[in-house]
């Protein structure tokens, strides 16, 4: 399925008006404008970074000009069962570290907890504020063929990407002018405001300006530029864990020239196991000394809090619409890729008998890395992926192989479908944020399903469009649609690209 285009490439009624501008453009123009927006990236020095033969490399963002529309319907409902999904998982993540009740109820496995790579006993007993554990997450999310959204997998730890998506939306807004100014596309910028709103509200009670820091690995962490980014938006401090102690009284400080002052939450972006060298890992030096004793105390806030990521797991995943169903007595909004969990004897059999149809994945890798798809891989691989799966059954899960929607993107000069996802990012406290869209990730290699930067993506801006109140699209009467279309075939045809 293309997104912008229907099989006769007519422009679906939401994307009209872009294609009509694109095909007023002319391929020319359009290639300036990218050129522009690249330029932009590297004058804003907007970067991410590639870990590669030992090097830390930064690289100018992948961008592309051409954006992904979703209509603002369909997307409320993706809001929806976003937001459902995460109060559910928080209700899970708490019960786990406190009465297990689900687990007792016979619908959880408690084997798979025991083997969770992510389930830390230092937070059993714990009871962050509004019970919540997830306040900032990103469920990445696919499209198949007939255009129905699903959640390929939910990252809970330490979700990054917000940043692009903001920085894509400037960017695109001095592309194209003229869309901006005439049509209702949903903002992007108010997420830090509620990101602000929502770490302010973890501070202890009684505190009425609560000093909030980002905690950052520091400046050789691929996400450190969304790290800076953020903590200037909000006006807080961006700190090391040398910066900050912990003192006598369990209260954490921050050094300043003017001496010490109370932190009331902290944002964190390092990994649980270099969170507090107290509690996980001695050898760190990214964390801070006693840090979980503070946030245990309450006295301080931290998001997300620590043991969030045993629900960001593969394996767990496949639980998701159960867990649902168990807290919520509701049935999931928006559901699951069919998953197989090798850790059973017969999905593992089915599994190895089919790797060359499925997507094999490790529980706990991110990034892309570890993943294998069947249909791509050579026969070495798929016995190498048979090996791992036999050695270590409860690592791996399995999915079948999901014909990623695409979007026209500028290639060489032409316009070309290319696969996309996109991750959208969810704030949870005493209520629900959902990004109007978030970052769509594009696969720059034809036919590709590998989409992170980290191994050659890129990304688009995504807008989410509302119908105008008078029933016009895009200034345009949807009666236009079909002569619009036949200048999208000329404009696919003119900018060379093939079919999208």
């Amino acid at each position: 399925m293309d997104e912008l285009l229907t099989p006769d490439h007519t422009p679906r009624p939401a994307a009209a008006g872009l294609w009509s501008l694109l095909d007023d453009l002319g391929p020319e123009e359009l290639l300036a404008r990218q050129h522009a927006t690249e330029l932009d990236i590297l004058t804003m020095g907007i970067t991410f970074t590639v870990y590669s033969d030992g090097e830390n490399i930064d690289r100018a963002w992948p961008f592309d000009v051409v954006p992904r529309i979703i209509p603002g319907d369909e997307w409320s409902q993706v809001e929806r069962g976003l937001a459902q999904r995460l109060r559910a998982v928080n209700m899970f993540i708490d019960d786990l570290y406190n009465d297990q009740r689900i687990i007792e109820d016979g619908v959880f496995p408690p084997d798979l907890l025991q083997d969770s790579a992510n389930f830390r006993p230092e937070c059993v007993g714990a009871h962050p504020k509004f019970g919540v554990w997830a306040h900032i997450s990103g469920s990445d999310l696919v499209r198949d063929d007939d255009g129905t959204f699903y959640v390929l997998e939910d990252n809970l730890r330490v979700p990054s990407g917000v940043s692009y998506v903001i920085e894509n939306r400037a960017v695109t807004k001095r592309a194209f002018p003229e869309l901006f100014g005439h049509n209702r596309i949903r903002p992007v910028d108010t997420y830090t405001d509620a990101l602000s709103r929502l770490l302010a509200s973890l501070a202890p009670d009684g505190v009425r300006k609560p000093r909030i820091v980002v905690l950052t690995p520091g400046i050789f962490n691929s996400a450190y530029f969304e790290h800076s980014f953020l903590a200037q938006r909000m006006g807080a401090e961006l700190v090391e864990g040398g910066d900050l102690v912990v003192g006598d009284d369990d209260c954490v400080y921050m050094h300043t020239t003017d001496g010490r002052r109370r932190v009331h939450v902290i944002y964190r972006r390092i990994d649980d196991l270099f969170l507090d060298p107290e509690a996980f890992r001695p050898d760190s030096l990214l964390g801070v000394a006693g840090l979980m004793r503070a946030w245990k105390a309450g006295n301080v806030g931290i998001a997300n809090a620590p043991g969030a990521g045993v629900a960001d797991d593969k394996c767990v995943y496949a639980w998701m619409p159960d867990i649902i169903r168990y807290y919520l007595d509701e049935e999931p909004q928006i559901a699951n890729v069919p998953t197989y969990r090798c850790m059973y004897d017969e999905e593992r059999e089915y599994v190895l008998e089919h790797l060359d149809e499925l997507v094999m994945k490790p529980a706990n890798e991110s990034g892309g890395y570890g993943i294998t798809i069947g249909s791509r891989a050579t026969e070495e691989e798929l016995t190498a992926c048979a090996e791992a799966i036999l050695d270590d059954p409860r690592n791996w899960v399995a999915q079948p192989i999901i014909n990623l929607s695409t979007v026209p993107t500028l290639i060489d000069g032409n316009l070309e479908p290319r696969h996309v996802d996109l991750r959208p990012f969810i704030l949870t406290g005493e209520s629900s944020y959902v990004t109007a869209g978030g970052l769509t990730r594009v696969a720059l290699q034809e036919g590709s399903l590998i989409v992170n930067s980290s191994q050659g993506g890129g990304s688009k801006d995504t807008w989410i469009v509302d119908e105008p109140r008078d029933g016009n699209q895009w200034s345009q009467s949807q009666s236009q649609t079909q002569s619009q279309g036949d200048s999208a075939q000329q404009q696919s045809q003119s900018i060379g690209g093939g079919e999208a």
